[in-house]
């Protein structure tokens, strides 16, 4: 049996698990950025330009930021850019009920009125998929 030094054993578990993180995260980024190509495609300008909401995509079974910060009173829309693949919002711990599913060019709107962090899921996707997300909300 090997013994390995808390450094070794660090740098070990490094090369084991973050590099699988890592190449999630670059995955992530490039289905987001192809989320926002098909946004200005489908509706003409970048996501950041609509008025009075914040957007996040859902494509490829991902949520396009998966994590967003936003005050007390923000309208975030849930915008499906998918091809073929209807999503849901969940609004996980809050008593609210799953949404509608948003099809293809659809989306899903919510006020948040309280400041608290909020699990996000996608009704038929979260445990299948891992398509989950975070939105913290800020007084």
């Amino acid at each position: 049996m090997t013994r390995m030094t808390g450094l070794a054993l660090a740098g070990a578990l490094c090369v084991a698990f973050g590099a699988p993180a890592l190449a999630d995260e670059e995955k992530a980024a490039k289905v987001c950025a192809e989320a926002e190509e098909r946004y200005v495609e489908l509706f003409g300008k970048p996501s950041a330009e609509e008025e009075g909401v914040t957007v996040v995509t859902m494509y490829k079974y991902h949520f396009c930021p998966v994590e967003i910060t936003v005050p007390v009173g923000t309208t975030v829309r849930w915008v499906n850019v998918d091809k073929r693949t209807s999503h849901s919002v969940i609004l996980n711990d809050t008593g609210e009920p799953e949404s509608d599913r948003a099809f293809p060019e659809e989306h899903i709107e919510f006020t948040f009125l309280d400041a608290n962090p909020i699990e996000i899921l996608c009704g038929p996707h979260w445990e299948t998929q891992d398509m989950i997300g975070m939105v913290t909300v800020t007084e």
